[in-house]
């Protein structure tokens, strides 16, 4: 049976969806279509954590409850509000030193995101371990780069929205 590895950068998964078609990933479908293909050996999902009482942080808490009832490991940074006004809330490191961890021991990695900061990774991890590399994607949002760096695109279109 295949082993599958899935890394999810769940900010960009929100804002593109969000963005394009108004509505949001249906990740219970897309574990469901997951699991028919293979064994799912690790499923991380990246998220920001806001650390206070608003409605926006209960909501943040009751969907990080939601992933990890599906499977997902949720992980969580700070998201850290600057002097300046500017926010600072990325996890593109972390992804990167979970994949190259886990490449070696897995079939195919999958990443959910748009990124294009990812194409050297997904080429990496196929020319040092020869693993099938896909990504999930919002079509207009993700980067041509990353596209042609996946062995596989999957574009999130309806059929993976709720």
């Amino acid at each position: 049976m295949k082993k599958i590895a899935i890394f999810v950068d769940v900010q960009n998964i929100y804002y593109t969806t969000r963005d394009s078609y108004g509505r949001q990933f249906d990740y219970r479908k897309f574990w469901k279509r997951l699991s028919s293909q293979g064994e799912i050996v690790i499923a991380n999902a990246y998220a920001i954590q806001r650390d206070d009482a608003s409605l926006n942080s209960k909501s943040q808490k009751k969907f990080q409850d939601a992933l990890k009832h599906i499977g997902f490991t949720v992980k969580l940074k700070p998201y850290i509000q600057r002097s300046d006004g500017s926010a600072k809330g990325d996890w593109d490191v972390g992804i990167t030193i979970d994949v190259m961890q886990t490449a070696k021991d897995v079939d195919t990695v999958i990443l959910l995101s748009g990124d294009g900061d990812f194409d050297m990774l997904l080429d990496k991890v196929n020319s040092d371990y020869g693993v099938t590399t896909e990504v999930y994607g919002v079509p207009a949002l993700t980067a041509n780069s990353l596209i042609d760096a996946a062995s596989i695109y999957h574009r999130i279109e309806e059929d993976l929205l709720q």
